[in-house]
């Protein structure tokens, strides 16, 4: 049987415009995400792969072209339906964390459930099993500012990881780390991805890390110019 497809653009475009100028971020993006895929999609700044992220996410609408979610056009949901389908079926991670600096670890992955109307007893259980699962046990009581940079980002990826999602999409997720602490992010990505059977999309512009991936999708200029399966 075939893998199921977590998520699909077709011929997706997005132009931007200031003033008179016209910007082409993405030109024609095809591209299939089978669920357990590793991917990297890297590039130069400006390539496009944040906003091709943003796009698959939901969080952005194409100029043309479309997005579908497990088969779902996205095009034809409307924005509460867009925001249920993003809610259950992807999980974000972040450059900067995006962590609630009032909210302790536990808190900020509880967050997605609460708002999903999950108990508070339920979704204290699973952000808690979540945060032993990236080995921060100690650290669930702790607010974003009294943890590292590495450890706020495991933070980040229980909180995608709590909904259970298809698909996580990471956008620089070792930007704002050293290499120690990037590597062990990659690490637990890929152990994650093995474990529980997520897809990972995630951007990058460090060549270093596209050895530990499973596919690379090169964009340049807003055009794939290489989609790599190894």
């Amino acid at each position: 049987m075939a893998p199921m497809k977590v998520a699909e653009t077709r011929n997706l475009k997005k132009t931007y415009h200031f003033g008179d100028t016209e910007v082409s971020a993405l030109r024609e993006i095809s591209i299939e995400i089978a669920e357990r895929e590793f991917i990297a999609v890297w590039g130069p700044s400006g390539s496009g792969k944040s906003t091709l992220c943003n796009l698959i996410g939901l969080l952005d609408s194409p100029t043309s072209g479309e997005v579908l979610i497990a088969g779902n056009p996205a095009a034809d949901l409307t924005d509460a339906k867009r925001s249920d389908l993003r809610n259950a079926s992807i999980g974000f991670v972040f450059q900067n964390f995006n962590l609630v600096p009032v909210l302790s670890a536990l808190e900020n992955v509880m967050l997605p459930l609460q708002i999903a109307g999950v108990s508070k007893t339920e979704a204290a259980r699973r952000a808690s099993a979540l945060l032993d699962e990236v080995e921060l046990s100690e650290r669930k009581g702790h607010r974003p500012q009294k943890l590292s940079g590495g450890q706020q980002q495991r933070v980040a990826i229980a909180r995608a990881l709590v909904t259970d999602p298809a698909l996580v999409i990471a956008d620089e997720p070792t930007a704002n780390l050293d290499t120690h602490n990037a590597n062990l992010i990659i690490d637990l990505m890929r152990r994650i991805n093995g474990e529980r059977g997520a897809a990972f999309l995630f951007s990058t512009h460090d060549d270093r890390l596209l050895d530990r991936v499973d596919r690379r999708i090169h964009l340049c200029d807003g055009a794939i110019i290489e989609d790599e399966r190894l």
